[in-house]
């Protein structure tokens, strides 16, 4: 564990370094050129933690943004989601992929309707059936692809271990592992930094640190199950309303049935 625990104050250290390079440019009174700042792939699914986590990196990056559709259920308004905190920030560089093959391998409610969404699940031990099976590193795969060809240092992803669901491509573990698989499938040359700025974060923290940056947390969709008006009751709807609960913000987006 020794090795995760250095690895997040190595990621912590870099973002710091990327907000140095810019408050050094403002102290000048000169601002950066775009080309003069560190650039970021942002894996942005549309929800809280992505949003928060591209807040961070557009802070500090130039940034390009990655969505997935992996076919999961509420695919559609998490696009919406993604095309609207990409023009928030005025993102220019943006990128859909198609893994709708995750739907046909099965094995999740987020993407097999056959398989219910659980409600009121939150505490349950084990590790729920809204785990993708290896999801995360088929679109870590990707963000490593056009991060080498757009010539980009970073990927951020707004994984948080802490509120994860217990998902295991949520942990620490799995990015130091998976940084080490960049190391040597890239060419030579390339250093792309998998940068995970949430991962120590529950999920109030995630809220009180979207707020602080004034990320357009309005525009996100968290729920599981519906497009139109959240659930309230599937899993990631109950963390992110305790997260706004716990806060005393409340969330902004509509809720069917409110538990919290």
């Amino acid at each position: 564990m020794a090795v995760s625990t250095r690895g997040s104050s190595q990621k912590q250290s870099t973002i710091n370094n990327q907000q140095s390079t810019i408050n050094n440019h403002k102290s000048n009174k000169v601002l950066p050129s775009a080309r003069e700042l560190p650039f970021a792939v942002c894996l942005v699914s549309g929800g809280l933690d992505s949003c928060v986590a591209a807040a961070i990196a557009t802070r500090n990056c130039r940034s390009a943004f990655l969505h997935v559709n992996y076919g999961q259920l509420t695919e559609e308004r998490e696009f919406l989601a993604f095309d609207a905190i990409a023009d928030h920030y005025g993102v220019k560089d943006r990128l859909k992929v198609d893994m709708s093959y995750l739907k046909s391998i099965g094995g999740s409610a987020l993407t097999d309707p056959a398989i219910p969404v659980p409600e009121e699940s939150l505490g349950e031990s084990g590790i729920p059936v809204t785990y993708v099976p290896f999801r995360n590193t088929h679109l870590l795969a990707v963000a490593v692809s056009w991060a080498e060809v757009l010539g980009a240092g970073y990927i951020y992803i707004g994984a948080t271990e802490v509120d994860s669901s217990g998902y295991p491509d949520c942990r620490k573990s799995y990015f130091d592992a998976c940084q080490l698989l960049i190391k040597e499938g890239t060419l030579p040359e390339t250093k792309i930094e998998i940068i995970t700025p949430l991962i120590d974060y529950n999920k109030e923290m995630v809220v009180k640190e979207g707020l602080a940056l004034k990320a357009p947390l309005h525009l996100t969709w968290s729920c599981y199950q519906n497009q139109d008006v959240a659930c309230g009751k599937c899993d990631s709807c109950l963390l992110r309303l305790k997260g706004f609960a716990a806060t005393g913000v409340p969330d902004p987006i509509r809720y069917a049935d409110i538990t919290v």
